[in-house]
């Protein structure tokens, strides 16, 4: 599928956005293992989430989806059954990395595969934790999905992580319920959080003390009903328009504000940005608000070490304001972004370089120069959600039309992403 997209004269209105990707994940996998029945009110209508549903579905869990309702019936940390065949990740890293927490402590041996973008995507970094406790993982040259887990019976670990990953952490954590003792999981740089919160919602003894967090094995986890907030990382396209287009002023409703997630935030106010944050409560352990966003000049920065780790998933977009900011945009530290859905760095300068900028690309990041005017081009996706919308934000602010191939990627994390970026553009 190809949109495309003219320049805006204005990004404006109020508008509420799909459910977190990253909680949605959580709370669909906890409330599989749950004893009981759980509600998840506005569930991400995301492909990648859609996928943790299929996989759990799979293995025996009834699950209901009333539009962004979804109704679990947990069977208790013992009641997965084996798979009639391969579970299936589609394009989420998210799934396949979570999931195998679970199935490396199960009685059976299960196969996760997932699209040709998936298979292309390094999975050692939770192999080996999870064969330390006692599982036995293969994967195709030793890496690569499909993963194959025969499950057995875990032992604790405590394990430091030799890069930040909140993937891997939950990864460990989950797997860490089925072991008799506390696995303990050490963080180099604070990750996002959301396992531990929603771990702690459901029933689990975690303690997080800095960056060491630990969880007592064999719980009882209770199912519940719990809300998940506006994805933030999908706020961030429309936070960014808003910057960025002249005359604009856009409020976003209902979004989550944990504070391993507002980075993002912070880093836009200091390169001046005008975001308030408006009516923040908590919801099930996660802060919600509304984030008023309007247009602004803005200098540009440098993005490296935590920071990076904590914006991996806005660098996309944060490259387009970057080229749009007045002194441009270093980024460092980033070399995860070359194992993404694609290899972000390389698909992020090559597009700009489409748009009339010239990039400086890095073996671990990307420098980005500002004061730039971009051109209408034929923008390539390359199959990665996130970059069909971060350069559709850029076509706003184009000399002319811009085509974006491939678009449909979007529908991975945000099917809804054009039609809401039509209804503020008009």
């Amino acid at each position: 599928m190809q949109e495309r997209i003219s320049p805006s004269s204005r990004v404006s209105g109020e508008i509420c956005l799909p459910g977190d990707k990253s909680i949605s994940h959580r709370y669909a996998l906890i409330a599989s293992i749950a004893e009981g029945e759980s509600r998840i009110h506005g569930f991400s209508t995301g492909a990648d989430c859609h996928s943790t549903l299929g996989c759990i579905r799979a293995l025996g869990i009834p699950v209901e989806e009333q539009g962004t309702d979804v109704v679990i019936q947990g069977r208790g940390l013992e009641g997965l059954s084996a798979p009639a065949g391969d579970l299936d990740a589609g394009n989420s890293g998210s799934t396949i990395r979570m999931l195998s927490g679970i199935l490396a402590a199960q009685p059976f041996t299960s196969r996760i595969v997932g699209d040709e973008s998936l298979s292309r995507r390094p999975m050692e970094r939770i192999m080996t934790p999870l064969n330390g406790m006692g599982a036995s993982i293969s994967a195709r040259d030793g890496r690569f999905p499909p993963l194959e887990i025969r499950g057995g019976k875990l032992q604790p670990i405590d394990y430091t992580l030799p890069v930040p990953s909140a993937q891997v952490k939950s990864c460990v954590l989950l797997a860490g319920l089925y072991a008799d003792g506390t696995t303990v999981v050490r963080e180099p740089l604070r990750s996002r959080d959301h396992t531990e919160i929603a771990l702690r919602e459901f029933g689990a003894e975690i303690r997080v003390e800095r960056r060491v967090i630990t969880i007592e094995g064999r719980p009882n986890l209770r199912g519940r009903e719990v809300f998940v907030p506006s994805d933030l990382s999908s706020a961030a396209f429309f936070i960014v328009a808003a910057l960025l287009v002249p005359g604009s002023e856009l409020v976003i409703r209902g979004v989550g504000l944990n504070p391993t997630r507002s980075t993002l935030l912070d880093v836009l106010a200091s390169m001046g940005a005008s975001v308030r944050i408006l009516d923040v409560e908590e919801k099930n352990g996660e802060l919600v608000g509304q984030v008023q966003v309007r247009n602004s000049r803005l200098r540009g920065g440098v993005i490296e070490r935590g920071t990076t780790a904590a914006l991996i998933d806005e660098i996309p977009v944060l490259a387009i304001l970057g080229a749009a900011s007045e002194e441009g945009l270093m980024v460092r530290d980033a070399t995860e972004l070359r194992v993404k859905e694609t290899d972000r760095i390389a698909t992020v300068a090559e597009n700009l370089r489409r748009m009339g900028i010239q990039p400086e690309e890095l073996p671990d990041g990307i420098g980005i120069p500002g004061g730039q005017k971009f051109r209408a081009a034929a923008i390539d996706s390359f199959g990665d959600h996130r970059i069909a919308m971060a350069f559709s934000i850029a076509a706003l602010l184009a000399d002319g039309p811009c085509e974006i191939r491939d678009a449909d990627a979007a529908s991975v994390s945000f099917p809804e992403f054009f039609r809401i970026l039509r209804q503020v553009t008009a």
